[in-house]
């Protein structure tokens, strides 16, 4: 289906606030600047035992400006939209700029800001894959629909309550910069979401079971089925609930995991995603979220998992959350590889760091979750790549004679290393000689990022990947938050330690 950018933004003085502000930049010695202007419209809408239980609908829209001046970064944003208002936005950034090398002189750092060079990308546009923009979609037919399917789990035998949401983000944004640079994008995504919960009324235990449907960078049509079974989903819903609640707890052990991608999503966003940022693994990010055990010194060395192991960094993954034609710097999305046949060969970077470190461009992971926020280095899809004839799921759980079949995200832990980890999941089956024998509860799988990865004895084939993801990848401070999408297939660990969650808790 054909797409349009939005005219209500197009028609916005794009052109002629950037022009003013760039104008601005360079006239008071700037080697570089940037101009960005986003309008960013976020709704979500709650339900509860198909009651509406809350709802929002915000849009958020200015424009910012970045310069390089002195060899320093300056940056600052605004709402006004008029050439005089961004040609003093542009000012203010240069004073900034001017306050930033004094602080670096002052503590006799060597931070000069140079930037890897970029091909330039003059007046480009680019639209996300999607077909019905979910804001086009009456509210009325979003409650309706939420409602339905509530109603369906509720009629269930054992569903107590149901919990569904539903968030949409419409996202523009303009860039110039005063290389030539000038690109206009749109971006739709969506996450719908249903929680069923059961209660024994006779020893007041209680359990939930999610949906594993992904977030996904499509439209309203993700909802009436295309790219996922939500009538499949919420027809096995209950009984898998029901299951649970009488499921046995986990023996704490070794144990070989089947991990379904519904949840090895997750634990490759922690593991790898975070992991293989070079400004955190330079140690950019110590002071709020940590640092990386795979350092840049280890890069083409170090083992991260067995030689089956293929990860890629994508901007261009079609209907990825993390998709787009080029970041917050101008730079054109990109696929690269982060793991090869199980050792380090690159990581995600933006043009400060690119240029830093010897690379020769940038990758493209340069993103502001807000005209009002600086763009720092951000996560790309993340993905483990499927062995190109590679086993079913049943073929994986076939070759197990003790193990679990993981199914689900749920809760998770890992050190500031993203090296020590443990994760839990929605759904776990216990295997037996190669079969499913029924559900255990109170399960979550503990090991280091290297020895995890090492163990890992068979990757799925193309048949079984799915694209993972979340809407809120938090990163920086002041905080933003990103969405990021993770493909995988389902995938075989041998001998990964398993904990029992109650006896952890002391219970």
């Amino acid at each position: 289906m054909a797409r349009s950018l939005d005219e209500s933004f197009t028609s916005l003085p794009l052109h002629a606030l950037a022009d003013a502000a760039l104008a601005r930049a360079r006239s008071l010695g700037a080697e570089h600047a940037d101009f960005r202007l986003e309008r960013v419209r976020s709704a979500e809408r709650r339900l509860r035992d198909t009651k509406p239980a809350g709802s929002s609908d915000t849009t958020d829209l200015g424009y910012a400006v970045r310069v390089v001046h002195g060899g320093s970064w300056g940056f600052a944003s605004g709402v006004d939209l008029t050439p005089d208002a961004a040609a003093r936005v542009a000012g203010q950034a240069v004073e900034m700029a001017k306050l930033s090398a004094l602080v670096v002189d002052a503590s006799g750092a060597d931070e000069r800001v140079e930037l890897a060079d970029e091909p330039v990308h003059a007046d480009r546009t680019w639209i996300s894959a999607y077909d019905v923009d979910p804001f086009g979609v009456p509210d009325t037919d979003k409650n309706d629909l939420l409602a339905e399917w509530s109603s369906r789990l509720l009629a269930a035998d054992g569903v107590a309550h149901v919990d569904a949401s539903l968030l949409a983000v419409h996202e523009n944004k303009f860039y110039a910069d005063t290389s030539g640079t000038s690109t206009t994008q749109q971006r739709v995504r969506i996450h719908p979401q249903l929680t069923a919960v059961a209660v024994d009324p006779a020893s007041g235990e209680f359990d939930s079971m999610r949906t594993i449907a992904p977030p996904v960078g499509r439209g309203w049509e993700y909802l009436t089925g295309t790219g996922w079974d939500w009538d499949a989903e919420l027809a096995e819903l209950p009984s898998l609930l029901a299951a649970k609640m009488r499921a046995p707890s986990v023996e704490p052990g070794s144990y070989d995991l089947v991990i379904d991608p519904s949840n090895l999503w997750l634990t490759i966003h922690e593991s790898i995603g975070h992991a293989t940022e070079l400004d955190r693994a330079l140690g950019y990010e110590a002071a709020y979220a940590g640092t990386s055990f795979a350092t840049f010194d280890r890069l083409g060395e170090l083992k991260y998992g067995s030689e089956i192991m293929n990860v890629t960094g994508d901007r261009t993954a079609e209907h990825g959350l993390a998709t787009i034609g080029y970041d917050d710097e101008g730079a054109a999305a990109q696929s690269w590889d982060l793991v090869r046949e199980g050792t380090l060969v690159g990581y995600q970077l933006d043009r400060r760091i690119a240029r830093l470190t010897g690379f020769e461009r940038s990758n493209g992971c340069a993103f502001a979750d807000s005209p009002a926020h600086v763009p720092v280095q951000r996560m790309a899809n993340v993905s483990l790549q499927p062995a190109p004839r590679g086993p079913s799921t049943e073929d994986l759980i076939g070759g197990v004679e003790r193990g679990i079949y993981v199914i689900g995200d749920r809760s998770w832990s890992i050190d500031m290393q993203r090296y020590n980890f443990q994760f839990t999941g929605q759904r776990f089956f216990r295997i037996e000689n190669g079969r499913i024998a029924g559900q255990l509860r109170d399960v979550a799988y503990q090991a280091t990022t290297t020895e995890f990865w090492g163990s890992m004895a068979a990757v799925g084939g193309p048949q079984t990947y799915v694209l993972g993801g979340a809407f809120n990848c938090g990163k920086a401070q002041p905080g933003q938050v990103a969405a990021v999408s993770h493909g995988c297939p389902s995938a075989l660990f041998r001998g990964v330690t398993v904990l029992n969650t109650t006896q952890e808790a002391g219970r």
